[in-house]
């Protein structure tokens, strides 16, 4: 899954498969799901985030697979990583 915040609109994003959305289902106000054309939920938009999440919370990290490899690397070289 990855979050992403855009500031310009209030709208956080939660992508959750990396596919192409074809349709959008609008839930409630502000609050849209992203949908294949078979029914697959493919991410999450909220609009006027601010007004209805704690936005910090869902932009505290993300980490992809590849990455979790490249700090197991990394630590094994001795390599310092920040926290």
């Amino acid at each position: 899954m990855k979050v992403t915040y855009d500031r310009e609109v209030d709208a956080v994003y939660l992508e959750l498969l990396k596919l192409k959305p074809e349709g959008v289902i609008e839930v409630g106000e502000g609050i849209n799901i992203d949908v294949t054309s078979d029914g697959r939920i493919v991410g999450i938009e909220l609009l006027d985030a601010t007004e209805k999440v704690s936005v910090d919370s869902f932009l505290n990290y993300e980490i992809e697979a590849e990455s979790i490899g490249e700090l197991s690397i990394a630590k094994s070289r001795g390599v310092s990583i920040p926290n």
